[in-house]
């Protein structure tokens, strides 16, 4: 197998300098706004970014102040300018991370350009979204893009409109709400208000954070106080390393007059905080979870949120019953027969995998994505069950999971309550079947 290598383009800082252009966004001329495509993965929004010439992937974050790069195994290479070596915090359990500042950088998104962007560089390989999302993601990205344009967010259709603010003109309509944002140090702040035990709303300030796939975090205090019924749980990933914290429910989140009852909701350790000496009076965070229930405005320029319900608003939050978390882990052949019994071949049978190799005409085998049990938490079902973490995922109830993305899989193993999943895993060379049933985690659920 060949194997590439990264080989990173540093141009000298020394002729020409980037530092007395602005870093801003423009769209052409004339040119009201640019439409995107965008894939929603696991409540994020990824969307194609080229850098210096190289197409990536990034995850659209709204919690992010300059863009960070990360991931760039899968890249022959990649130019950066003017390179700096600095130190990022970022939320997790580890300490700070070393990181390059790369500056002078020309970014575009379809017509949308930006000849001098500033970005950051995380060499460390072991920060990799993309296992856990099943797709390659290469960076994050936010802050410059809400501050140069208004975000027209279409969560049904996937798309987003970048809009110049300047021509952009706000359409009224019953089913829109206007929400007060605070931008405050490249980040937007909401009010809103939480009710936990079903007792008394209590006002609370969030970070709008569209890079986190969750629903709503929220920091214990005097105020807010963790339900009695929660669990210790695996909340994501941050760029310092593993979120811990405890996985509950609230009677309900209000957003203007917006309510979303029995909403998901974590408390997470604080521990994971320790890098953030003022939270400004931040109570927590919004995620995709909720965001992705409604078509979103973002105008940084006026402070404002403009918020219409879509299909997803009366979706049920989805928790991991199961107590699986799972990751691609490199890539596996699969064989699969393309002759019925009679051995006549089969024209119509879909394929799997980027590389196929034909066997006698018989046996297709293809090159899949393993999938594996990257974390399992203690006392769930699959841990009473006898899964274990680096379990190779082969079937979920019968069916053979190549042929699904790994949202999809996760889905199959908390599709509901009192559902029986059996799951077939490959261990040290050995097939085994796994059975259990999923049950509720709150009584009310």
């Amino acid at each position: 197998m060949l194997r590439k290598y990264i080989v990173i383009l540093i141009l000298l800082f020394c002729c020409f300098s980037f530092s007395g252009i602005a870093q801003t966004y423009q769209l052409p001329a004339g040119k009201k706004y640019h439409k995107v495509k965008f894939e929603l993965i696991n409540n994020l929004m990824v969307i194609p970014i080229d850098v210096n010439g190289t197409e990536l992937s990034f995850v659209l974050d709204s919690g992010v102040g300059t863009p960070i790069l990360f991931n760039l195994a899968d890249q022959d290479s990649i130019q950066l300018n003017n390179v700096t070596e600095i130190t990022i915090n970022g939320l997790g359990d580890g300490d700070p991370i070393n990181a390059l500042k790369s500056t002078g950088n020309f970014v575009q998104l379809g017509n949308v350009k930006n000849i001098s962007q500033n970005i950051y560089v995380v060499m460390d390989a072991g920060i990799n979204f993309s296992p856990s999302l099943g797709i390659p993601v290469h960076g994050i990205i936010g802050y410059d893009l809400f501050r140069d344009f208004v975000v027209d967010i279409n969560y049904i259709k996937q798309t987003i409109k970048f809009h110049d603010p300047e021509l952009y003109k706000y359409k009224k309509s019953k089913n829109n709400r206007v929400v007060d944002l605070s931008v405050i140090r490249k980040k937007a702040y909401l009010d809103a208000f939480v009710m936990i035990n079903k007792t008394e709303e209590v006002p609370v300030k969030l970070l709008l954070d569209t890079g986190s796939s969750d629903a709503v975090w929220l920091f214990e205090d005097e105020r807010i106080q963790l339900p009695e019924k929660h669990y210790q749980d695996f909340l994501g990933k941050g760029l310092a390393g593993d979120i811990f914290g405890k996985r509950t429910k609230i009677s309900h989140l209000k957003i203007s007059d917006f309510v979303l009852s029995d909403a998901k909701a974590a408390f997470p350790d604080m521990e994971t905080f320790t890098t953030i000496s003022d939270f400004g009076g931040r109570n927590g965070s919004l995620g995709g979870e909720v965001i992705r229930r409604f078509n979103v405005v973002f105008d940084y320029k006026n402070e404002k949120l403009i918020m219409a319900k879509n299909a997803n608003f009366s979706k049920m939050f989805q928790y991991n019953i199961s107590g699986i978390d799972l990751q691609h882990a490199g890539m596996r052949y699969v064989s699969e027969r393309i002759t019925d019994s009679n051995g006549v071949v089969n024209n119509d049978a879909k394929t799997y995998g980027d590389v196929q190799i034909i066997l006698q005409g018989a046996t297709r085998l293809s090159l899949v994505p393993e999938i594996v049990v990257s974390g399992i938490r203690q006392g769930s079902p699959a841990h009473s069950a006898g899964l274990r973490e680096g379990d190779v995922i082969l079937a979920v109830n019968g069916k053979r999971i190549h042929r699904y993305k790994l949202q999809e899989i996760m889905h199959m193993l908390n599709v509901k309550k009192d559902k029986r999943i059996k799951v077939l895993v490959e261990r040290y060379d050995n097939d085994l079947l796994f059975s259990f049933e999923l049950k509720p985690l709150f009584d009310e659920q």
